[in-house]
C-alpha cells in the first residue's frame, strides 16, 4: 500500500498488541525539534499552525444535557462562588520594567531573564491561574509594588 503525498511512502504494518508504535522518521525528528523549544518558541508554533491551518480558539461542542432538569442546574451553577482565580498582568511603568522582570522571573518556575523580559513586553499576559483569592490578592500586592498593573479574574 502506498501513501499518496509529497513524498512516497509505504505505509507500516499495524504492531501487535502489547509492542510499541514505531513512528515514521519524519514524526520522529518533528518530536525531537519541537521538544527543543523554549515554553515562547512553543506558543509562537501554537499560534502560526492555528493561523496556518485555520483552527479557531472555540471550545468544541459539548454534549447536550438531558432535557430533565436544566433550569435546576443552571440556578445551583448560579449560587457557586468562585474558589479558584488568575491573576493577569495588564501593563506596567516604565521606570520599573527591570523590578518586573526580575519580579516575574522569581515568580514563574524555569523561566529565565530572557523569558521573563520577553514575558513582560508581551502584555496582558497571565501569571498565575487556578489559585485560590488570597494568593491571588498577596500575587497582585507583590506586582503592583513593583509598578505593575494586575487584574484578578
Amino acid at each position: 500500500m502506498v501513501l499518496a503525498s509529497n513524498s512516497c511512502q509505504t505505509l507500516a504494518a499495524p504492531s501487535p498488541d502489547g509492542q510499541p508504535k514505531e513512528y515514521p522518521q519524519k514524526i520522529v525528528s518533528l518530536v525531537d525539534s519541537i521538544s527543543q523549544l523554549t515554553l515562547l518558541e512553543v506558543s509562537d508554533l501554537n499560534e502560526l499552525l492555528k493561523s496556518r491551518l485555520n483552527i479557531s480558539d472555540t471550545p468544541m461542542a459539548v454534549a447536550a444535557a438531558p432535557q430533565g432538569a436544566p433550569a435546576a442546574q443552571e440556578t445551583a451553577e448560579e449560587e457557586e462562588v468562585q474558589t479558584e482565580f488568575s491573576v493577569k498582568l495588564m501593563k506596567f511603568d516604565d521606570a520599573s520594567k527591570v523590578k518586573l522582570i526580575k519580579e516575574i522571573k522569581a515568580l514563574i518556575d524555569g523561566m529565565n531573564l530572557v523569558q521573563a523580559k520577553k514575558y513582560v513586553e508581551s502584555l496582558p499576559q497571565t501569571v498565575k491561574k487556578n489559585i485560590p483569592k488570597d494568593e491571588a490578592e498577596q500575587l497582585k500586592k507583590t506586582l503592583e509594588a513593583v509598578g505593575a498593573t494586575v487584574v484578578i479574574e
